[in-house]
């Protein structure tokens, strides 16, 4: 009997057997389309119909003179349209020309007082400090008041017989009485105490937040270096918190520049016309109240572009650093 030698078949591995790679199928990709269309679809159409429309109608519209309550086909008469008439208009009134420059004071004035008052506030209330929670609770309740109501308040509480005076009075400090909102010289810095008021809360919060991302290993570093707590927040925890200063600054700019709400409730017109009128109050007194809606939109679209060239200028400038990063490109 002899035995006869079979072939030595092929070498096997432990493990599965590799797969050759598969193309995703037609219908996952469709899926993910439908996807990304109905979760961004409404929100694109809200921002469509409220953000972009009402500025391309406004643009249509501040080139016509138009009635106070006009029809869509009175834009095809003929002497309705006049061009560039009403901006021309805006920047030849006095009256336009007071109203940005007093949204620039308001502007520079936030940066200058709100945001060192902000900042400092917010480096006490990061310290261990008895009834810590308690002061941060007070400091932001005024920003969660609704404007109307907190321009009311002080509209009462300022008037000649309401409670500032009176406590001024009963302090003995009777003479810096004032008619604080019907005085033209002081009306516009009395609304601005009230906007630092409203808004300072905001900004502590703000920085508050900030200064939990900055690292205590470098400030008890420089604390065993000798460096007191003065050097640290100046050179440690200060430059560190730049990028929340400068994102707060921004949305201060921008409030500066769109104010509207408190200057109407607290300030009578009068008053108003005279020391703190501003580029919205202007726009809806002129385009409701004064029945011209032309002129109204022609104002509307200067305060557009001019807050949009203010914020591109400020991102070009100041927040290039911040947004490098921040936009990333597909992974490849």
């Amino acid at each position: 009997m002899t035995a006869t030698l079979q072939p030595a078949g092929p070498a096997t591995t432990a493990g599965p057997a590799p797969t050759p790679g598969r193309r995703r199928p037609r219908s996952s990709a469709a899926r993910q389309r439908i996807e990304i269309v109905l979760l961004v679809g409404p929100a694109l159409i809200l921002f469509l119909g409220f953000v972009i429309l009402p500025v391309i109608l406004a643009a249509v519209y501040s080139l016509y003179n138009l009635p106070p309550a006009f029809r869509w086909e009175q834009l095809a008469e003929p002497d309705r349209f006049i061009g560039l008439a009403n901006y021309q208009r805006a920047f030849d009134s006095p009256e336009f020309v007071r109203a940005i420059g007093n949204n620039f004071i308001i502007l520079f004035a936030s940066l200058l007082i709100q945001g060192p008052l902000a900042i400092g506030i917010a480096l006490l209330l990061n310290r261990p400090l008895r009834g810590r929670t308690a002061l941060r609770l007070l400091i932001f309740v005024p920003y969660v008041l609704a404007e109307v109501i907190a321009g009311l308040a002080w509209k009462l509480l300022l008037q000649p017989s309401g409670g500032v005076n009176a406590m001024l009075e009963s302090l003995g400090l009777g003479f810096l009485q004032q008619n604080w909102l019907a005085d033209p010289s002081i009306a516009l810095w009395t609304l601005f105490w009230i906007l630092t008021w409203k808004y300072l809360g905001f900004a502590i919060i703000l920085m508050l937040a900030g200064l939990q991302g900055v690292p205590e290993e470098l400030a008890e570093a420089a604390a065993i270096d000798g460096a007191s707590w003065w050097q640290i927040q100046r050179h440690i925890t200060i430059p560190l918190l730049g990028p929340t200063i400068r994102i707060w600054a921004f949305l201060s700019m921008i409030g500066a520049l769109q104010l509207f709400d408190m200057v109407w409730v607290t300030v009578a017109p009068t008053v108003r016309g005279m020391a703190t009128e501003t580029m919205a109050t202007y726009m809806v007194q002129q385009g409701q109240f004064a029945g011209q809606p032309g002129y109204g939109s022609a104002i509307a679209v200067i305060l557009f572009f001019i807050s949009l060239a203010v914020a591109l200028i400020y991102q070009r400038l100041a927040l290039r650093r911040d947004l490098a990063g921040a936009v990333t490109r597909g992974v490849r």
